[in-house]
């Protein structure tokens, strides 16, 4: 078997010292330090998990006998999506994002399960559905904006209006540009339709931390005038670091209803 990724798994984080294990399970709260005196934090603190709910999600990301992850199918069209039985969540954004590097980095403690990361932009084309055992679906859907594929929109607004088991739709922004003309456009629609989402903010290790607060901050303004249907906390997320991918393991697991009770720690 390949080895897994370092800091992949709960266990490896919790053998850090204290300050590099925050920053790792909650890259926000990290941040939230070097802000101005008298900023409201509460947006930062929002979804707060107990290691007991981060290790029971973990094992929902983890295969094993009993328990399969499997790429199950693509579709270019709902007609060929797989039935809609399990609860679902789909990841969105830019092409180039880091969208299927998420991915990956998510099921990494399942090395089997085969999330093709291009090098090449843009090069999801079709929504691909992760089977996660009995309990979830996970979609990987094709990026907007530069390289889209000419269906994009009738494939992407079809998909959110008519899937009907779709609990949480995650829209991931680039940390290091923050958010785009896109992205604006890709919110509209989402308040459009009416679909609960989440904003996850990628690549925050190329950030530096003076970008990655001024991308924050604009972030949370924008939720909080047109975000209307938008969970109030951002996630922010290094596929290469694991910073956040514990954190967004575990809010997956919650919207799909498979993490009953999420106690503060």
């Amino acid at each position: 078997a390949r080895s897994l990724p370092s800091l992949s798994a709960l266990s490896e984080v919790l053998r850090l010292e204290q300050s590099r294990r925050t920053g790792i399970v909650f890259p926000l709260q990290k941040l939230a330090r070097y802000l101005a005196p008298g900023v409201d934090t509460e947006r930062f603190r929002l979804f707060q998990p107990g290691l007991d709910a981060l290790h029971r999600a973990e094992g929902l990301f983890r295969s094993d006998r009993g328990h399969t992850i499997d790429y199950v199918s693509s579709a270019v069209r709902m007609d060929h999506a797989p039935p809609p039985n399990l609860p679902e969540v789909c990841f969105i954004g830019r092409s180039n994002v880091g969208k299927s590097s998420l991915i990956r980095a998510l099921f990494s403690l399942s090395p089997e399960v085969e999330v093709r990361v291009s090098k090449t932009p843009g090069h999801t084309k079709k929504m691909n559905f992760f089977k996660v055992g009995k309990y979830f679906t996970l979609v990987d859907m094709p990026g907007y904006g530069y390289r889209a594929p000419k269906d994009f929109t009738e494939m992407v607004e079809a998909y959110l209006q008519e899937r009907r088991n779709l609990k949480r739709t995650f829209m991931l922004v680039d940390g290091v540009v923050g958010l785009q003309k896109t992205d604006h456009i890709a919110v509209e629609m989402l308040e459009e339709f009416g679909i609960p989402y989440v904003m996850v903010l990628t690549k925050i290790d190329r950030a530096s931390k003076g970008v990655l607060l001024k991308n924050v901050l604009e972030i949370q303004d924008y939720v909080k005038e047109k975000g209307h249907g938008c969970f109030p906390q951002l996630f922010l997320v290094s596929s290469l670091e694991f910073s956040g991918v514990h954190l967004l393991r575990c809010f997956v697991a919650h919207v799909t209803g498979n993490l009953r009770t999420v106690e503060a720690r």
